[in-house]
């Protein structure tokens, strides 16, 4: 998976254009290019981007006395036609020039690289960097804290969940300075058992001219203890390349085969390797074409089965109907055989001079004698 590691003075050695112009904070201010741009600084309420003029920021930057300040994290000045000269301003590490995600293009490809300005006790909370991807992190000027915790440590522990009281946040300097040292504390007296077994984290000081390499899967958050700038960028490379296509195949469908059509081409070990994941994992790809027909001959073979169904049902529905009908007259014509069958009973009363009294007669009559 990697181990996390802090390379010194990659930007004076690889000649960035960013030391001279984003170490000077008053410069980086009046910077032409950057100064009226509105840099992203987070969402509202109902997710809505907030945007702040670079200009204004700064002074915000120098006065504010917020608990949790606002934090430039941009990954759009690239599509500014002033702002993005900030892409000539720095180069990628030579050690982490392989980006594999650079083959589907800058329009598909997921955000990706973000320029950071952050006040002091601003930062990021506890995250691990999407679809498996790594990162470098380069800061130019100020200093920050991090913190950073091996894949096998759960989720939970390393967010401190159970650990953060009612009238709490998770903000980075809440973070750091409550919820961190419960997380340790607990840590040690549980003695390496239950949830904290094999428990461990790494903290340090990132200092200006210094790039911080995070391996995919690493939890990790971050303090600016001074005020700050920086660059950072996520990546896919061979080294990465199993966890990413696994993770970038359901989160980024379309994308994924755009990308294994290109690594057929530029990659095919690499394609070859992200078909038998494919297989191993009994996964089907949406977009593929292959997968697309067989999708649509057996949507096609549950449409002709739903209508044969359907006209089966109607067919046996008409049957017991035309039975129905059938049953009714049968029964309608044994019913009129059975009454005719039947004697009529009459009563007759006759009057019985001598005796005064009434005698009833009763004598059963025949159809036949009836009809006559």
């Amino acid at each position: 998976r990697g181990i996390p590691s802090v390379l010194r003075n990659i930007p004076e050695k690889e000649g960035w254009a960013a030391l001279p112009r984003w170490a000077d904070l008053d410069k980086l201010e009046r910077d032409p290019d950057l100064a009226n741009y509105g840099f992203k600084v987070g969402e509202d309420d109902d997710g809505k981007t907030l945007k702040i003029k670079l200009k204004y920021f700064m002074k915000y930057l120098r006065e504010n006395r917020d608990d949790s300040p606002l934090y430039i994290f941009d990954s759009a000045f690239d599509d500014d036609r002033d702002a993005k000269r900030l892409l000539q301003d720095y180069k990628v590490p030579s050690y982490f020039d392989e980006d594999l995600f650079h083959l589907v293009g800058e329009r598909r490809r997921p955000p990706y690289r973000w320029f950071l300005v952050g006040p002091e006790r601003s930062g990021t909370t506890v995250h691990i960097d999407p679809l498996g991807t790594a990162a470098w992190n380069t800061l130019i000027y100020g200093q920050k804290r991090w913190v950073l915790f091996p894949p096998h440590v759960p989720k939970h522990i390393a967010k401190g969940k159970g650990l953060i009281r009612r009238s709490e946040d998770d903000e980075a300097v809440h973070y750091f300075d409550f919820i961190l040292p419960r997380i340790k504390s607990r840590a040690a007296a549980s003695d390496g058992t239950g949830d904290y077994e094999s428990f461990a984290c790494y903290e340090f000081t990132q200092n200006a001219g210094e790039t911080v390499y995070i391996p995919y899967g690493w939890w990790h958050a971050v303090l600016n203890l001074t005020s700050t700038v920086g660059i950072t960028q996520n990546f896919c490379s061979q080294r990465n390349f199993d966890i990413v296509w696994t993770k970038t195949r359901t989160g980024r469908k379309k994308m994924a085969y755009k990308w294994l059509c290109q690594l057929d081409t530029h990659y095919p070990r690499l394609a070859e390797r992200a078909r038998e994941l494919n297989r191993k994992d009994g996964f089907v790809m949406k977009y593929e074409p292959e997968e697309v027909r067989k999708r649509e001959r057996e949507e096609e073979r549950k449409r002709k089965a739903r209508k044969e169904a359907k006209a089966t049902r109607r067919e046996k529905k008409r049957k017991a109907k035309l039975a129905g009908k059938k049953s009714k007259s049968a029964s309608s014509s044994r019913a009129s055989s059975t009454s005719g069958s039947f004697g009529i009973v009459t009563t007759h009363v006759v009057g019985d001079r001598d005796s005064k009294r009434s005698r009833v007669e009763s004598r059963a009559i025949s159809p036949d004698t009836v009809s006559s």
